[in-house]
């Protein structure tokens, strides 16, 4: 009778074990979590390689339209991506535009050489951003600080302001026309100008240039840049300040601190105005590299 009423009846709950307990209360292992980490990696190097990636300006060349400090997305899918470590490059949405501003890469060598990628294939890549000015076909030159196109001189309008850069050097802000593409350049009156003679922008190649055309290494210098090397239009600006230190300053909080509350620049953050249209008010202007 005894053992009877001792026995485990059927359907009686069972104690779990005290190891499986301690594995369920310590949560899933690095084992089984794994897999979600590696798709998630897979997927953001898809969206980088063929849809979005983003572009950090460097550099004054760009000015006024871009400052030092803003951080752009760049539209991969437009122009074709290509695929990595191949010379495959995907359908393209729509052919590059006269006046855009387009992310591309160049090779650039450990002296302070640029040249087209396709032409010095032992070297190393870097992006770069520029004003795409000449499409294939295109017969280029640039004359006493103006842009000839197919023979004729590109419109320039005079605006009255200037734009000062980080080196206090002074510049006139003019208005030039590229197509339906109006856009802000800049002017030092005080440079000696450099003419270079005319080019013809051969198939499936761009020509390039910065808006502070007197302080920019462009087209002018390195030549053409092929398609396959475009890496696509620079889109939605998402993040702006006046800081161009490193990434290890950037551990320390107080550098945080300083530049989200001196250094950054909210009022730009946004669109990204490359092009204004005929009789459209022309977006605000930035009067120094500062922003």
């Amino acid at each position: 009778m005894s053992s009877s009423r001792s026995a485990r009846q059927p359907g009686a709950k069972q104690g779990k074990d005290p190891a499986a307990k301690q594995a369920e209360e310590q949560g899933p292992t690095l084992r089984e979590e794994l897999p979600t980490l590696i798709a998630a990696v897979a997927v953001a190097l898809l969206i980088r390689t063929f849809l979005f990636q983003t572009f950090y300006v460097p550099s004054d060349s760009m000015f006024p339209t871009m400052l030092v400090g803003d951080h752009v997305f760049v539209n991969k899918f437009f122009f074709g991506a290509r695929i990595p470590w191949t010379e495959v490059q995907l359908p393209r949405v729509r052919d590059p535009q006269r006046g855009e501003v387009v992310v591309f890469n160049l090779a650039r060598d450990g002296h302070g050489g640029i040249f087209p990628a396709d032409r010095r294939k032992d070297l190393r890549t870097d992006a770069f951003v520029k004003r795409l000015v000449g499409l294939p076909g295109d017969r280029v030159a640039f004359r006493d600080q103006r842009l000839i196109l197919n023979g004729e001189p590109v419109p320039l309008e005079p605006t009255g302001k200037q734009f000062t850069d980080s080196h206090g050097r002074v510049f006139d802000v003019v208005i030039e026309t590229l197509g339906e593409c109006r856009h802000y350049v800049l002017d030092d009156p005080h440079m000696q100008h450099h003419d270079v003679p005319e080019m013809t922008v051969m198939e499936d190649r761009y020509l390039f240039m910065g808006d502070n055309r007197d302080n920019s290494h462009d087209g002018r210098r390195f030549g053409t840049v092929r398609i396959k090397e475009l890496a696509g239009p620079a889109g939605f600006l998402y993040w702006s300040w006046n800081w161009n230190g490193g990434w290890l300053e950037l551990l320390n909080p107080l550098t945080w601190l300083r530049n989200l509350t001196q250094e950054t620049r909210w009022s730009r953050f946004g669109g990204l105005s490359e092009c204004f249209e005929e009789g459209e008010d022309p977006p605000e202007l930035p009067t120094t590299a500062a922003g």
